[in-house]
């Protein structure tokens, strides 16, 4: 498969290693605004794109991979506000867009465990619940796109909660995720019920980027034939029964 890489920083980086090692072959690479001068004969020639670049340059790497009719797998996180436009381009010229807050498998098994809990607290009475995430200080976007997929998980199932705030709250109804930001931790993410008579945790450590790259390159394979939206939860659906 011919992948073409949208940002060429860390990730970027994991990703190519990983590809390479499946038997890929990446046939450009993006990171910089001129290096689209002469790529886009390049990226056309590709089979799918791999997209780890900044909240800022997302939407116009993906329009230029629909541009060549090339699907875009997007593992950026921070530009969701303008995903509901992004899905109607994508639809309407019968494109492919598979995006994600986290490729790791082990992430998405969390956010399955996380909403079934969820659902289960709505019949208990004593429990708050409260979550913090921890990145590397490189991360730009605060909560991450993986907390915020939690926490939307935790408002949907738990009717106790109707918002989130990027902070500690004493609301009942709103909750509080923390966001710390400490040198080479790839992603901590906890989720807490608290009472007077015990808590609950659950808590997912990352404890290398190789998850999420492997992940991307996963999605990059089973997405390359197929026309639509997609998440992780439809490429994991048999897991997730």
């Amino acid at each position: 498969m011919k992948i073409a890489l949208l940002g060429y920083g860390k990730m970027g980086k994991e990703i190519e290693k990983i590809a390479l090692e499946r038997g890929h072959e990446i046939v450009v690479k993006i990171d910089v605004e001129s290096d689209w001068t002469n790529a886009k004969t390049l990226l056309a020639s590709a089979d799918v794109a791999i997209e780890f670049s900044t909240p800022q340059s997302t939407i116009q790497n993906i329009f230029h991979s629909f541009d060549v009719n090339v699907p875009v797998v997007v593992g950026t996180t921070g530009w969701m506000e303008q995903l509901d436009h992004v899905k109607q381009v994508c639809e309407k010229n019968g494109q492919t867009l598979f995006y994600a807050s986290n490729f790791s498998i082990g992430v998405n098994l969390f956010f399955e465990i996380n909403n079934k809990l969820a659902l289960m607290m709505k019949k208990q009475v004593g429990y708050n619940v409260t979550m913090e995430e921890i990145h590397h200080t490189e991360k730009l976007d605060s909560p991450s796109g993986t907390a915020l997929k939690l926490a939307e998980g935790i408002i949907e199932k738990y009717d106790r909660k109707k918002s989130w705030v990027n902070e500690a709250t004493d609301k009942e109804d709103v909750l509080g995720i923390v966001s710390k930001r400490i040198d080479k931790v790839p992603g901590t993410h906890t989720v807490t019920w608290t009472s007077d008579i015990d808590d609950i945790e659950l808590k997912h450590t990352a404890h290398n980027r190789k998850g999420f790259a492997l992940g991307a390159v996963m999605a990059a394979e089973w997405v390359r034939d197929k026309r639509g939206v997609f998440t992780m939860h439809d490429m994991l659906s048999f897991m997730m029964k």
